[in-house]
């Protein structure tokens, strides 16, 4: 399993909650609204000002040790 910047976060929480805590730290506090799981990681990142890349790297990360 991996995500790409174009995976829509309900998606990429699909795969695994264990990526939560990422999207949190980033500033994704609402991952549970309606709005927030059709938005894509890249417009997510763009939203709170963080590198997509940076973000992909970690969910990617965290989603081979599964």
């Amino acid at each position: 399993m991996q995500v790409t910047k174009e995976t829509l976060i309900g998606e990429a929480l699909n795969m695994s909650m264990d990526i939560a805590p990422i999207l949190m730290d980033m500033g994704m506090h609402c991952l549970g609204c309606p709005a927030s799981q059709g938005e894509s990681i890249e417009d997510a990142c763009m939203v709170h000002g963080v590198n997509p890349d940076d973000i992909v790297e970690k969910i990617n990360a965290v989603l081979a040790d599964k």
